[in-house]
């Protein structure tokens, strides 16, 4: 039977007692319906993790006891960061969620001109705060102790400038005959560019090789968005990670 997880941002402390926060109380509470005594694993996002067993379930609190903690290695070696230009609803989240699970170690959402995704104000800080859920539960899931960072979106132009001569960065183009096999091992981190549901545009590719990413091509077939993020992040990690 596999053992509930949950993310909580706090220190994991032996025989010391938690107050889960209202996500996580909510879902064991309301959802799960566990009882005083079940069993459960804690992690706060910053690799560690704990053995715990629930110690008061009421209706607006329940806590938590920390027991053990744990000394499993689940992050990859190799640091991945996925430049993201915004989609649409599920296929945003789908990204994100597969990512994590795929052992992405920051995602940075990216406005470029084939956006179809129009976020302000309230609207952004709600879709941030859905993102940040997405990622949490992918965590939560997958077994993974680190919570990747999600960044504030920025503008294309501005993050591929950002590149710098430690870091490979990547941009998948069918129009290159490069494969990923024919580069070499990266020594520091690897930034992958995706474009939104219309792809990038000439200008922007253009920007992108300017600043030093380098074209590979995916095979012969066109990727949606989502699909060629999930692809990429696979191949990366079967090359030079933890698929081996």
């Amino acid at each position: 039977m596999r053992s509930t997880r949950l993310y909580l941002d706090t220190r994991l402390v032996p025989d010391t007692e938690v107050e889960l926060d209202e996500r996580g109380a909510h879902h064991v509470a309301r959802v799960l319906r566990m009882k005083p005594g079940a069993r459960l694993q804690l992690f706060d996002g910053r690799g560690n993790e704990a053995d715990a067993c629930l110690a008061s379930v009421e209706k607006r609190r329940v806590s938590a006891r920390i027991e053990t903690l744990l000394d499993r290695k689940v992050e990859s070696p190799l640091r991945l960061v996925l430049g993201q230009g915004i989609s649409r609803g599920e296929r945003m989240d789908f990204t994100l969620q597969k990512s994590v699970e795929l052992g992405v170690t920051r995602i940075v959402p990216l406005w470029t001109g084939h956006s179809q995704v129009q976020l302000d104000g309230s609207r952004l800080e709600k879709r941030m705060e859905h993102w940040r859920g997405v990622i949490i539960s992918a965590c939560e899931q997958s077994g993974r102790n680190m919570l990747p960072e999600l960044a504030a979106p920025v503008s294309l132009t501005e993050w591929v400038a950002e590149l710098d001569g430690d870091e490979l960065g990547l941009l998948l183009d069918p129009l290159q005959s490069a494969s990923l096999a024919e580069l070499s091992a990266p020594v520091g981190v690897v930034r992958l560019l995706i474009g939104p549901e219309g792809g990038l545009s000439d200008s922007e590719v253009h920007c992108a090789r300017e600043a030093g990413f380098v074209g590979i091509r995916l095979g012969p077939r066109i990727l949606r968005t989502e699909t060629a993020a999930l692809a990429t992040l696979a191949a990366l990690q079967a090359l030079w990670g933890d698929f081996r």
